[in-house]
Formats: C-alpha cells, structure tokens, sequence
C-alpha cells in the first residue's frame, strides 16, 4: 500500500481531438466541463506515427516508437516479404508507469491500455486491450480474477468491429461496451487506494471512424442522418456520464489526468501506394492486372524486378526488396540511399486529383527516432497531415480513392490529441501550450515521487507538476 505520496487516475480515451472535446461535444459533457474548470489542459502532440499502438506505449514509457521497437498494429517479419505480426505487451522494450511503481512496491491498475495483450504481471491489476483474442479467458493479471470482472461487466467486451455498414447496430454496441469498461473501472477503484489507476477506452476512436460522416459538415462525403448524428452526441454525452460517475468516488487529493493518445478528423479519401509504386517503376507484377481492391499479397510479384511495394493503414509502409536481406532481393545494399532518394522526390512531388500537392511527409526511421529497433519500414509516408489513407490494394484504375479500401471509415487520426490535469502548478480552467506525449510518463512519475530513469526521453512538464 501507499504512504502520503500523491495518487493519479489517468482517463485514456482513444483519437480525442481538441475540437470535439474542447468545443463540439463539450456542451453535452457537464462532468468534463468540470474537469476541465478544476485543471490545466490543452493539445497533446502524439507521436509519429500517431496511432493508438505505439502512442500509448509512448505516453506510459517516455520513449519514442523507434526506442520502443512498435511503429503501428503490423510489423513485416524480417526475411518475408507478407508475413505480418501485431505487437503485444511483450514487444514493449522498455519499462512503463506501472513497472516502476511495482519496483518501489506502489500499486496500480491498469484496464484495457494497449499494447496489452497478454496482460503483464505488475503489483496489482492488469486488464489486457482492445487487441485481445475476444474468446480469450487470461485477459486478467492476476487470473485469479477473470471470473469476478466477467461476471462485474455482464461479459467483458475488448472490442467492437466497425467497419461494417449497420452502423446503428455498431453504435449501440459500443454504447453498451464502454459501460462495462466503466462499470468494471468503478468496481476495481472501490477496491483498495491505489497509487496509479489507469482507464483505457476505445470507444470514441470506433464512434469516429464510423459516424465522422453524419456529424461533420465539412466532410468530403457529409450524409445528413439526424438519427446516426444523435447516435454520437448520445455517445459522448454517456461517456460523460461514465466519466461523472468514476469521478464521485475520487477524492480531491487525487490528481486526474485526462489525456488522448492522438486526435481524429475527417477523411479525405486514400491515396494508392502500390499503385503509385507500379506507375513509376519501382513495383512490377506478373501476369494480367487484378481486380480493383485486390490485396498485393494476393497477386504475384515480378521480384526480379521489384525495388519496392508498400502497406495500407494511416500511413503508408515502404519497403525496399535488398540483395542478401529479402528471398529475392535486387537492390544492392549500396543503391539503397539512391532508390530512397528517388522515392521521396516522386512522392513529395504527387499531386491530388484538383492539381494541388498531395503535402506527402515522407521519412527514414532513422530521421526520426534516437535509435531505431524492431521490424521498423524502410520508408515511412504520411498524406496530407494523415489526412489521407495509405490503400495498400492494387488494380484501381486511379491513384486516388475516396472510401477506404479495407471497410467503410469516415476519419483518420490526427497528431492533435488532449490532456486535462487537476493539481497543477499552472493552476485551475488554464488552457495552455501545447505538450507532447512523450513527455507525460516523466511527468507521472514525479508527481509520484519516483525518480525519473536517466535514459528516458521525455522531460517532466514543470507546469503540471
């Protein structure tokens, strides 16, 4: 148990944007808006790439994604050119909040943050994440409770999938989802005084990515739909009641952090790498063109030719086909920073459908990061300030779609995500400078009382202590 250092409850919810929390939603949100009278808040920059894995292994370690070794939800294997795998909580390389609070015999409990499958052993509570195999039955550490949080929640749920199109039911789903998080958070707080209690939720990510659409007037493809657009203000408004009643039972001597581990905004289509690749030189198939939407892996590749081919996701994933590294590797290790070259020049230089720059961001890791560790790509290409999708499918006959080529998907992720804390020095209703993610598991520290490792990158947020 704990003396008189200061507690902290960390409220995580997933691709929150300022302009929804601060703004459009907030008139809904009464317990927010107290929160955010008691607290000093503001952006918080995620990191590259801003995705929910690795960002909050960012946020709770204080190392960038390179150091961590987790750039996304996939990772090629070396030596293949299509087998993937997903991160869990063990490719994590470097220790987080929680594992140094077990280290001074502190207590925590951590519900659904991500990567956390399968659940780590700390000094106290760990529920796994979003990523867990949904007939899973050792999501709990330790498993000696999984039965009393199954039976807390009505039937744990870690996820609901979304890119369908009965997007109502979607929405009642995860309506109902984040009240047993909710109800599993409450049940656990009222267990015992713990020193670190950290709430992951992903519902509001899937509510934008499946109803961006119905409540944003300025999206490309803006459906006027008062039913799905009260479907979400109803989302937000239960999220706030959720949050409103976890909240009753702290006592004013814990510090709250609400934070978001990126923002989301409207997605303004996708934009076609393999294709794109083909088109100028660097990609060669065998055989006839496939179908629109036909996944590369599912095609054969000329190799004998092929200097590089790309993935899909909120970025794009390059990768080069190296003599000695790939099976059928062509370029020689010493024309790699020549390939990489002509790939970024062509890509800086797309141009959208209208004639105006495409505003491709494309990356080395090691431009990126202080070391880069892991199955990291070769290239990494942001679009439009991730405005705009990497589709990894090939055979359309443009460079440029306006749905995403893996499901229905109204938004992306944005590098704006939030962070709300009471206690500070800056004082209470303060809306201040932009932070950055990286620098809040120092900060969490030391409001803990921990020392802050030498080797961490980030650095305290004086002002939030």
């Amino acid at each position: 148990m704990s003396g008189s250092s200061p507690r902290i409850l960390v409220l995580g919810l997933d691709s929150v944007p300022p302009s929804l929390l601060f703004d459009r939603f907030l008139p809904r949100m009464p317990n927010v808006r107290k929160l955010l009278a008691r607290s000093a808040y503001g952006t918080l920059r995620s990191t590259d790439p801003p995705i929910t894995v690795p960002a909050w292994a960012v946020l709770f370690s204080g190392m960038d994604p390179g150091s961590l070794g987790i750039y996304g939800f996939r990772h090629r294997r070396p030596g293949t050119y299509w087998e993937n795998y997903v991160p869990t909580s063990r490719t994590v390389r470097h220790p987080q909040v929680w594992d140094y609070l077990s280290r001074q015999g502190k207590r925590a409990c951590v519900i659904g943050m991500p990567p956390g499958y399968p659940p780590p052993s700390i000094n106290g509570i760990y529920i796994s994440d979003f990523l867990t195999p949904s007939k899973a039955r050792d999501f709990v550490s330790p498993g000696s409770l999984t039965d009393e949080i199954d039976r807390v929640a009505g039937g744990y749920v870690f996820d609901v999938p979304f890119r369908a199109d009965d997007r109502e039911r979607i929405g009642n789903e995860l309506m109902e989802m984040t009240r047993k998080h909710f109800r599993v958070a409450r049940h656990l707080w009222d267990r015992e005084r713990w020193d670190l209690f950290a709430l992951h939720e992903i519902g509001p990510d899937r509510i934008h990515h499946t109803f961006w659409k119905f409540f944003d007037p300025a999206h490309p493809r803006y459906e006027e739909n008062p039913r799905l657009r009260a479907l979400v203000e109803d989302y937000y408004s239960l999220l706030d009641d959720e949050i409103g009643q976890l909240l009753q039972r702290v006592p004013a001597d814990v510090r709250i952090w609400l934070v978001s581990d990126h923002g989301s905004q409207a997605m303004q289509g996708c934009f076609c790498i393999n294709e794109w690749l083909m088109a100028n030189g660097f990609l060669f198939l065998k055989g006839p063109r496939p179908a629109p939407g036909t996944p590369i892996e599912k095609v054969a590749v000329d190799w004998s030719r092929t200097q590089a081919w790309g993935s899909g996701g909120y970025y794009a994933r390059i990768f080069y086909n190296v003599k000695g590294r790939e099976p059928e590797g062509l370029v020689a290790p010493d024309q790699v920073a020549a390939l990489e070259s002509r790939l970024i020049q062509g890509l800086e230089a797309v141009l959208k459908p209208d004639g105006t720059p495409l505003g491709a961001d494309v990356r080395p890791p090691r431009s990126l990061y202080r070391e880069v560790w892991g199955d990291a790509p070769d290239l990494m290409a942001y679009f439009g300030d991730v405005a705009w999708r990497s589709a990894g499918t090939i055979g359309h006959p443009t460079l440029f779609l306006m749905e995403n080529d893996t499901g229905p998907d109204d938004s992306v992720h944005s590098f704006d995500g939030v962070y709300a804390v009471t206690g500070t020095r800056d004082g209470a209703g303060i809306h201040g400078p932009q932070e950055r993610i990286l620098d809040v598991a120092p900060t969490l520290l030391e409001t803990l009382g921990i020392p802050v490792p030498e080797r961490m990158q980030g650095r305290s947020i004086r002002r939030l202590l």
